[in-house]
């Protein structure tokens, strides 16, 4: 179901399967086309289950030049139980405007139980710093309690080759037991700052849209923690210069507890306490020597390719399928070159490409669509039009993804192209259909201007006239 978000944009909600193992997630998902994300309300909490993290696909398509981009949202629920579960009615604000989903019955089968939560490394501690009390009623009544909370930068590598992903997080950490003495204060305020701080203007940034804060039960250093996800993205150095993130503040509310509780009051004293980050500092190293290594693609990628038909004729277009596959930036992703070659005519690309981000990576796919059309029977190898040479900087090697397909082709030899248009190409079907055919005098224009200079002189004659009555009078 979709409703309109602005005049140009489009948004709906769309639910996962009804019937699923106990293993599996539930989720719930909303698209949004034709404007960018700029604020969305919570999902739903759902009886019988629990929030499992969120992942945002970007499908952006370009088409006869003009490119639509499609943004999906999904939250994952894991079931507590088996068996059976309704979904209410409920409603998710986009950009200021409703959505609204009628709901749905779970069923929920057996399984096996889910793994064992994620072990993380040792922390990094950060500096804590008491700024400033207010409101001071008898502070020699309260004392403040020693906190095991630390903010902290978190990249997931300490250096990488120049094009290759670091995907780098803004965690706070809490231990469970110290949840009542530390709130967050007026953090979409210190957010812009931050982000300002954390920018680095010689890599291309993919950040992750997550908007709501919510703990994660994760364990380091053999302890237990809460931890907050306040920001994170994954950048893409552009040249070797190092990626240097400076340190960072956060300023949450830090209660101080009464020496003598009294029964009835909170006994809480409100303060302020400043955490700070580490400085990070990432080594980006030069691709290996080779005469394409400021130009080729840098990922650990895959290649995907179709053909529209089974059988190929001289003269008729078929369609050929280019897709990258993997991890990296497939934003700056070109696709493959056209190799010149003689009795064949190649049109396009349209490009089509959807990003995920989920569990600190981003990945997806990018398509390349040509039409082709073969003049000559005979085989046609694919693989000496289109290649790709890319660097997996996993393996640090050059590949090069290269067509397996050699369609046969069948028919007279064309000495014209007969090509038509695609049945998809809707734009020039309809700009051809509505198109005025009548012919038009070579000195029609010549004409409309001979014209417009009379009716000028009349004016003027007008003009002219009436300033000379009432200069008269």
């Amino acid at each position: 179901m979709a409703q309109t978000v602005t005049s140009k944009a489009e948004a709906d909600i769309v639910l996962g399967p009804n019937s699923f193992a106990l293993s599996d997630y539930y989720t719930i998902s909303f698209r949004l086309r034709g404007a960018p994300l700029e604020r969305y309300s919570a999902f739903p909490d759902l009886e019988g289950f629990k929030k499992s993290g969120k992942l945002s696909t970007t499908t952006t398509r370009i088409v006869n030049g003009r490119t639509s981009v499609e943004l999906t949202i999904t939250q994952r629920y894991a079931a507590y139980d088996e068996g059976e579960y309704v979904v209410k009615p409920f409603s998710i604000t986009v950009n200021g405007q409703t959505v609204r989903s009628t709901g749905a019955t779970l069923t929920v089968g057996p399984q096996a139980p889910a793994p064992a939560p994620l072990v993380g490394s040792n922390p990094l501690q950060g500096v804590g710093s008491l700024d400033q009390l207010f409101g001071k009623p008898k502070p020699q009544d309260y004392v403040e309690p020693k906190d095991n909370a630390f903010l902290l930068l978190l990249p997931d590598k300490t250096s990488v080759y120049v094009g290759e992903g670091v995907h780098v997080g803004l965690y706070f950490y809490l231990a469970p037991s110290d949840q009542g003495l530390l709130d967050f204060h007026n953090f979409p305020e210190q957010l812009p700052a931050i982000l300002r701080q954390l920018r680095q203007r010689t890599a291309w940034e993919e950040p992750f849209d997550e908007q709501e804060i919510l703990p994660e039960n994760v364990t380091m250093g053999g302890k237990p923690y809460l931890r907050y996800r306040l920001y994170e993205a994954v950048f893409y150095p552009l040249n070797t210069t190092p990626l240097m993130f400076p340190e960072v503040s956060l300023q949450m509310v830090k209660y101080r507890l009464a020496k003598k509780p009294t029964e009835g009051l909170d006994n809480r004293l409100e303060g302020y306490k400043t955490y700070h980050t580490n400085v990070r500092l990432i080594a980006v190293r030069p691709l290996p020597p080779h005469p394409l290594r400021d130009q080729v693609p840098v990922g650990d990628y895959r290649l995907r390719e179709a053909v529209d038909r089974t059988l190929f004729r001289t003269g008729q277009a078929f369609k050929y399928t280019f897709t990258i596959e993997g991890e990296g930036n497939l934003a700056a992703l070109n696709g493959p070159g056209l190799i010149a070659r003689p009795n064949l005519e190649a049109y396009g690309p349209d490009i089509q490409q959807e990003l995920t981000r989920q569990n600190g990576r981003v990945g997806g796919r990018k398509s390349f669509v040509y039409r082709l059309v073969a003049q000559r029977p005979g085989t046609l190898p694919l693989d000496s039009l289109f290649q790709l040479i890319v660097f997996n900087p996993t393996t640090a090697h050059y590949d090069t993804l290269r067509s397996e397909l050699k369609p046969e082709v069948k028919g007279p030899v064309r000495t014209a192209s007969s090509f038509g248009l695609h049945p998809d190409d809707t734009f020039y079907a309809e700009a051809i259909a509505s198109a005025d055919a009548t012919l038009q005098p070579l000195d029609e224009y010549r004409d409309v201007r001979r014209y417009a200079n009379l009716v000028l002189l009349v004016l003027l004659g007008v003009a002219s006239f009436g300033w000379w009555l009432g200069k008269k009078k």
